[in-house]
């Protein structure tokens, strides 16, 4: 442990503000390992927590301060370690014997600094969008069965849009991981979708499910070999994160993981909801959704020139087939169209390469 100088005007507002008629008598920064000693010896920590010796009411007490700082274990977003440091807030006085959380908050500014020991949830206050959504299209062309004269423009915008948004390329090695395991093991990813499923699910024969899982984990060291560069990345773009106001202008809702990842999110997120739209109605997929597939692929990968893109979309593309054929997000889904999709997701992950053309296993003439 090492003296630090004197404490700053925040830190004695903050610990006047939770512990009034305090006064600070000495701050010291807490090392990883107090006693190192060889192989035991301590690398790393999750914090930098610093211990504050005061004075209250004519006694000597110490608390420590703790703040968390970046790093690959999970804790790379702000939001993560503001997490961190509620869920100790929550969960400290649960514990027989535990120190007592005595407040939990966030720095503002130079001097500054906000308690939310009395916050209950957060909530987000965003701006309204005005439009039309995607997935209103969509449906609309299912029960026509045909195209309008702006549908084709649309998808090119769609496609030049997340082209634009996914380049240039950018090197994030400690988000590069973190990317790889939002994608397999998060509560909204494949492992979190698959543990959403009924066991047995109807239209899924015993033991599929797992078995997709598994082909799903071993492309976690495929895209671990290629380390592709992450990109600026939406997220979550679906159909019914898209609008389109009366002017043709494109809006988007709820960006998600950190507008960070790797573009085959994006694109098959939204491609895979072509196919989707027309499970229950091939007619409409062979007149009007086929040439939305095609298209989309087509503008995507000529304005991104991102060829490598087919090499690593199969994981992705299980991902949001597993949402899609889900009985939790879709209960109306047939149980024959639920597993005319995992015959479409199974034969991708199978192959080392996607090819859009494959689409055509999930409507055979």
């Amino acid at each position: 442990m090492t003296a630090e100088p004197e404490p700053d005007a925040r830190l004695e507002q903050l610990i006047g503000a939770a512990l009034p008629g305090a006064r600070i008598v000495s701050v010291t920064r807490l090392g990883v390992d107090s006693t190192p000693e060889g192989a035991t010896a301590k690398g790393a920590g999750y914090g930098a927590p610093l211990r504050i010796e005061l004075e209250r009411d004519g006694r000597r007490e110490s608390v420590v301060l703790h703040t968390a700082t970046k790093n690959q274990f999970g804790h790379d977003r702000r939001a993560d370690r503001a997490a961190e440091a509620l869920l100790a807030f929550d969960t400290f006085d649960s514990v027989p014997r535990h120190v007592r959380a005595l407040d939990v908050g966030a720095f503002s500014g130079e001097s500054g600094f906000v308690s939310l020991r009395d916050s209950g949830e957060f909530y987000l206050l965003s701006e309204w969008a005005e439009g039309t959504l995607y997935a209103d299209s969509l449906r609309r062309i299912v029960r026509h069965g045909e195209l309008e004269p702006d549908d084709l423009t649309k998808v090119e915008k769609l496609a030049h849009y997340l082209a634009d948004l996914h380049g240039p390329h950018e090197h994030y090695p400690l988000s590069q991981a973190r990317a790889r395991r939002d994608l397999f093991g998060s509560g909204e990813g494949i492992f979190g979708i698959v543990d959403s499923y009924p066991e047995p699910c109807p239209g899924l024969a015993a033991g599929r499910l797992r078995n997709l899982e598994r082909l799903c984990c071993d492309w976690r060291w495929t895209l671990k070999a290629c380390a592709r560069p992450l990109c600026r990345t939406h997220g979550d773009f679906h159909p019914f994160n898209l609008l389109f106001d009366e002017h043709g202008r494109l809006r988007l809702l709820d960006t998600s993981r950190g507008s960070l990842g790797d573009a085959a999110d994006d694109v098959t997120c939204l491609a895979l909801n072509y196919p989707f739209f027309a499970l229950e109605r091939p007619e409409a997929w062979h007149g009007a959704l086929s040439r939305l597939w095609f298209r989309f692929w087509e503008r995507y990968l000529a304005r991104s020139r991102d060829d490598e893109l087919l090499d690593v979309a199969a994981p992705y593309l299980a991902w949001r087939g597993l949402v899609l054929a889900s009985p939790v997000w879709y209960p109306s889904l047939s149980d024959a169209a639920r597993s005319r999709l995992f015959d479409f997701l199974e034969s991708a992950l199978l192959t080392p390469r996607f090819d859009p053309e494959s689409v055509t296993l999930l409507f055979p003439q």
